[in-house]
């Protein structure tokens, strides 16, 4: 009885120092977003959010950073999603358990934990010169798509490692073969969980500095991209410049909380979403 007791409180003793830590690790996020929000909301209005920059980044709006961020976030997603999907579905569903899975797993978890700013150098070296594109937001989006691909690849293949075996088994023994099974069983049910490695790409991309420093990013270029091969503004480079390199700091200080909260909010609203779209999956596995 004894021991039990003393379990009991050993228990009881863990789990309040974890939620303790649960604890201060969302009020530091409060505290962050609410220094961000306060120091930013002042700044917000139309003319912020849809003007172009004047006086070297000191008055006016960040329009075509708003702009420049969303071209690069949309189209990092439409090269790296695809490719990440169809690649861990090729690594969990057809590649059979040998050394070549293990290291292709070992390879996409090291790269995984490659610094940004390796990327950004990679994505110079053989978009911008190699391949002649240019600083462009098609050599920016590629670049960010292979920094996001690596997440993608691991939060899909576990999603699909969730789907129960019999479930596959069953629909072979229906006559179903294993594409139509893939098609039709594997990643309806594990849609949900393949979106959250979308959220969490899209998360890592929105705020990234080193790669579109290599490959797109303008210090100040206050008109709207034409085409995928033109150069742009984005808001974490943007927000880098007025915090480091600006000729009047005080001046300047202003628009980078406001460049910060637009952003924050970029992120919050995409992730929102994504996780729409996650519930719909949800919802519509168990209707069916």
């Amino acid at each position: 009885m004894m021991s039990f007791i003393h379990k009991r409180i050993k228990q009881k003793i863990a789990f309040s120092i974890f939620g303790l830590i649960s604890m201060i690790v969302v009020g530091i996020l409060f505290v962050i977003l609410g220094f961000i929000i306060f120091r930013g909301i002042s700044v917000i209005n139309w003319g912020f959010l849809t003007q172009m920059p004047e006086e070297g980044m000191t008055k006016g709006g960040i329009f075509p950073a708003i702009v420049g961020t969303l071209c690069l976030i949309g189209g990092s997603m439409i090269f790296a999603f695809p490719i990440g999907v169809l690649s861990a579905i090729y690594l969990n569903e057809y590649l059979k358990e040998n050394w070549l899975k293990k290291f292709m797993r070992s390879m996409t978890n090291n790269l995984a934990g490659i610094p940004s700013i390796v990327f950004g150098l990679f994505g110079m070296a053989l978009f911008v010169n190699k391949l002649k594109f240019g600083d462009s937001i098609l050599a920016g989006s590629l670049t960010l798509g292979l920094l996001a691909l690596p997440v993608i690849i691991r939060t899909t293949e576990e999603a699909l490692k969730s789907v129960p075996d019999h479930l596959r088994i069953g629909s072979y023994a229906l006559g179903a073969t294993k594409l139509q099974t893939i098609r039709r069983v594997v990643l309806p049910i594990s849609a949900p969980n393949i979106i959250t490695g979308l959220i969490l790409s899209i998360s890592r991309v929105s705020g990234e500095t080193a790669p579109i420093l290599f490959t797109v990013a303008a210090y100040f270029l206050p008109k709207l991209p034409h085409s995928m091969f033109d150069q742009a503004m984005a808001l974490p480079y943007h927000l880098y410049v007025l915090t480091t390199s600006g000729t009047n700091m005080e001046a300047s200080r202003p628009m980078a909380y406001g460049t910060a909260f637009v952003l924050i909010m970029i992120v919050l609203i995409a992730n929102l979403l994504a996780n729409a779209f996650r519930r719909y999956f949800g919802k519509r596995n168990k209707m069916n």
